[in-house]
């Protein structure tokens, strides 16, 4: 018969029998496919009113999937056959939730038949209900606790091993695969846990636990393989055991293993397992072995330096008593300690100079206001002073304080050397260096001279080229105005009215008047280029340091020499792109102008004379090349020096290249010489960009490779000269 259906018509709800609500648990009577009655405790577990439940049908208060189970149920308890079914279903709720139940099916006896009768109608049957919400929520509780556990235990960073109360293997996290080198599955559900660290059968921490062995009797029974600390109980966890121990077989090289454990208990307190870690110590038992190691040899090195430094205090002692400068040792301002320098140095005086105020040395008092503010830690502090005697007499000495260190020691040590005859020399040195610095003075106004004379020199030298340049344009200058004069005559008479030559004669001035004018105008501006070209050379309105353009300083030294080197020179200029640099622009023109003069007296009736220019890194360079006669040896070693000349008296004062040389090393640069006799002479000045702080102290241009110009090749002798006291 179906529970969701029935073929008979459906009666009246009966009321609820006084038996069925004497019934403790949830009960209902089923009869004919409905329940016939239900106590108040199946109404409460349901959530119906108890005359509701009266003639309800089975489908609308268990879950679809169980009736089938409860349909056969039924059916079976409807027979009497076998032992009273039992069946786990869901009852719905008007709120649409499910409470699980466990539903017991019991035949009522008809006249002392509990089994249906061919004929009859099916006796009632008694459904009793057993509520397993609260045993489901607990079993999914614990089912999520065991496994919550599992993964801490399978996700400690410890290698953790867990046995039951059976000694089997239940739990072997990854941390304990990768220590041990043991997959799980070839321990987990065997009683083999003692593989991880023995190489035959051995009882583990944990099997001792599970066996209720204490750590007195664990000590006592292990022995063996593990060469260490004995088993101990642990501190932390009641009934725990501890051991930390060597194990040879362990891994490669054997190893320092610790390894804890501690019971497992049920609700009753007794031991159903034990969980053991295991932690390889090897490092930190070498680390502990270094450090008694350091520690040892740390003592010893005590011992040995506590020798040294009383050693060290007795030669120390000894040597501030053979000191040849004077020592001493104060301490609340007064003198506590005065080596055999000291006395000699001020003097013997009554009782002694140990003990007497720190006073009686007549030292200024802000030195000692200074010296007794001086903290152990900071420097010395020197000073010089003078210094009085025990005669009364008065002595220059250099001081030097610094604060003692210690309870034992704190005080002020005094070290002080008699300088009284450096202090005399020191007077007469100032006085040798102010002499020096006047005849520097001197020397400096005497070179500035020099220079003058030598750039008058030149100046005369050039002075009958100069007014050669000039003299030509002004003497066609001059026979121009002539013959406008001559026209002007003829202009006037023209317009006077005495005109004797009619038209062709203002003809012809017209023609020539223009051509006259520009001869005229084109003179005066040749004399005006060679002013200009005199006053660029010599920069007389410009003596400041500046930038300037050396390739224009080239050509108007060139312009000024015009007349020196046009009827024997061929000048070839090969100049590169030079950045402004900063210099004195007149004193470098006087350079060029000395070098190419030389240049051009070198080449004997004809030759070229090759300029040329460039930069390299932070040097600008200007070199003069020509294709003369060239040097010896002998005289490239001196021509700078002052007043060497080669050439014949009245001629050359030996002064160009001498100044030439101080002009270029104010500038920071250098002078470097070619020449070879019949070969020629290439002199190339080098000078910094930026001026003669733009470079270090002591850096020098880069070695010169090749000359650019005619001059002489690669495998000649170089001469170069530098800024310094060699050149």
């Amino acid at each position: 018969m179906s529970v969701a259906s029935t073929d008979s018509a459906a009666t009246a709800p009966a009321a609820v029998p006084a038996w069925l609500e004497a019934v403790a648990v949830p009960a209902a009577l089923w009869q004919a496919g409905r329940l016939g009655a239900a106590n108040e405790a199946f109404a409460r577990l349901a959530r119906r009113e108890a005359a509701a439940l009266a003639g309800c049908r089975l489908d609308g208060l268990v879950a679809a999937e169980d009736l089938a189970a409860l349909d056969r149920a039924l059916g079976d308890a409807a027979t009497g056959a076998g032992l009273p079914p039992v069946v786990s279903a869901r009852l719905l709720t008007p709120d649409g939730g499910e409470r699980p139940v466990e539903i017991h099916a019991r035949p009522l006896a008809r006249d002392g038949r509990p089994a249906a009768v061919p004929g009859d109608a099916p006796p009632p049957v008694l459904l009793t209900c057993l509520d397993q919400s609260d045993i489901q929520h607990v079993q999914t509780s614990l089912f999520a606790l065991s496994g919550l556990l599992g993964q801490i235990v399978d996700g400690a960073p410890l290698a953790t091993l867990v046995i039951d109360a059976a000694h089997r293997v239940t739990h072997w996290n990854a941390a304990c695969e990768r220590l041990t080198g043991l997959a799980r599955r070839e321990v987990v559900g065997r009683r083999e846990a003692w593989r991880a660290m023995f190489t035959a059968p051995r009882p583990m921490l944990a099997d001792l636990i599970v066996d209720g062995i204490d750590a007195a009797a664990a000590a006592a029974r292990r022995g063996g393989e593990g060469e260490g600390e004995a088993v101990v109980a642990s501190r932390a966890v009641p009934g725990g055991l501890a051991l930390e121990a060597w194990f040879p077989q362990f891994g490669p090289e054997g190893a320092w293993l610790y390894a804890t454990a501690a019971p497992l208990r049920d609700a009753e307190g007794r031991v159903v397992g034990a969980i053991e870690t295991l932690q390889d110590v090897s490092r930190r038992r070498r680390t502990e072995q270094e450090l008694q190691r350091h520690r040892d040899e740390l003592e010893d090195l005590v011992r040995r330096r506590s020798a040294e430094l009383a050693a060290t205090a007795d030669e120390l002692a000894q040597f501030i008593e053979e000191a040849p400068i004077g020592v001493a040792w104060s301490c609340e301002g007064v003198l506590q300690r005065a080596n055999p320098a000291l006395v000699a140095m001020l003097g013997e005086r009554p009782g002694g100079w140990v003990g007497a105020p720190l006073a009686e040395l007549g030292l200024p008092p802000d030195l000692v206001a200074r010296a007794r503010a001086l903290d152990p830690a900071a420097a010395a502090l020197h000073a010089e002073a003078w210094l009085r005697r025990a005669d009364g007499g008065e002595i220059w000495v250099q001081v030097d304080a610094r604060a003692a260190a210690g309870p034992q020691a704190a005080g002020l040590w005094w070290m002080m050397q008699d300088r009284s005859e450096i202090r005399a020399a020191h007077e007469v040195l100032h006085s040798r260096v102010d002499e020096l610095r006047e005849t520097n003075h001197r020397l400096e106004e005497a070179q500035n001279q020099l220079l003058q004379q030598d750039k008058m020199a030149m100046i005369g030298q050039l002075a009958a080229g100069v007014a050669h340049e000039i003299n030509n344009p002004i003497a066609f200058v001059g026979a121009n105005l002539n013959t406008l004069r001559h026209y002007a005559d003829e202009l006037l008479r023209r317009i006077a009215g005495d005109d004797a030559g009619g038209p062709q004669a203002l003809a012809e001035l017209r023609e020539d008047l223009p051509v006259l004018l520009d001869e005229c105008a084109d003179g005066l501006g040749r004399v005006r280029k060679i002013v200009q070209d005199l006053k660029d050379f010599s920069r007389v309105d410009q003596a400041d340091w500046q930038e300037a353009d050396l390739n224009a300083g080239l050509e108007s030294t060139l312009n000024v020499l015009r007349h020196e080197l046009k009827y024997k020179a061929r000048v070839e200029r090969r100049l590169g792109v030079l950045p402004p640099v900063r210099c004195l622009p007149g004193q470098l023109n006087q350079v060029f102008m000395n070098l190419v003069v030389n240049a051009s007296q070198a080449l004997g009736e004809a030759g070229t004379v090759t300029l040329s220019s460039g930069t390299e890194g932070p040097w600008a360079w200007v070199q003069v090349d020509d294709d003369g006669c060239g040097m010896p040896e002998a005289v490239r070693r001196r021509i700078f020096e002052p007043f060497f000349t080669t050439k014949d008296v009245g001629k050359g004062t030996g002064l160009g290249l001498s100044l030439s040389f101080s002009i270029v090393k104010k500038h920071g640069g250098a002078i470097q010489v070619r020449s070879a006799p019949g070969a020629g002479s290439s002199f190339r000045v080098w000078v910094p960009v930026g001026g003669p702080g733009a470079v270090a102290g002591q850096a020098v241009p880069a070695a010169w490779q090749d000359a650019p110009g005619p001059g002489p090749g690669p495998g000649l002798a170089v001469c170069a000269a530098a800024p310094g006291p060699s050149a």
